[in-house]
């Protein structure tokens, strides 16, 4: 019988990562960087973990959005949620597979303002899937700092792991920070 205490397709969103401020590529801190993420667990817990070992190349200028981008990866076997037994689990094939699919990655298609909000689309792909998504996200002097909520099941993540156990929708929050 297989585990079933599951928690994000995170990710991985993730991974969004976001740079800041310069025209140029920006450095990642990678120290400060992470993708959290929560999910319900048996209709009544809440699991919280994070990814960290966020890289990539970033160029965002709140003056210059045209040419603003994010190529950006998150190691999946970063995955932590404070217990060793489920973080080893959720290394597997039942869940991220992290063997064949050792990273999730965002690339910007565009990036633009709307209000007091940023807006970056581009591709996420995890678990070998690429879906289109739209990351919403705040600028604050070094720190990017965005959010999502992701389907589990659009990214084949813990496919044989009913929503019961671990719930099929993941919100995430990534926080970029920039050198």
């Amino acid at each position: 019988m297989k585990n079933t205490t599951w928690i994000p397709t995170a990710f991985a969103a993730l991974v969004l990562t976001i740079g800041a401020l310069s025209g140029n590529a920006q450095t990642i801190d990678t120290d400060k960087s992470r993708v959290s993420f929560k999910i319900k667990n048996l209709l009544v817990n809440t699991v919280n973990g994070s990814f960290t070992g966020i890289k990539g190349d970033v160029n965002f200028n709140p003056d210059k959005l045209d040419a603003a981008y994010f190529n950006v990866c998150v190691d999946a076997s970063t995955i932590e949620t404070g217990i060793d037994k489920r973080d080893e689990h959720l290394k597997t094939a039942d869940f991220f597979d992290v063997a064949q699919f050792p990273t999730i990655c965002f690339q910007s298609k565009a990036v633009s303002k709307v209000d007091s909000t940023y807006r970056t689309s581009g591709t996420l792909t995890m678990h070998g899937v690429e879906k289109t998504v739209e990351i919403p996200f705040t600028f604050d002097g070094k720190t990017l700092t965005g959010s999502l909520t992701l389907n589990r099941l659009d990214y084949n993540v813990g496919t044989d792991v009913g929503s019961f156990t671990a719930d099929e929708t993941v919100n995430l929050t990534i926080v970029t920070t920039l050198n």
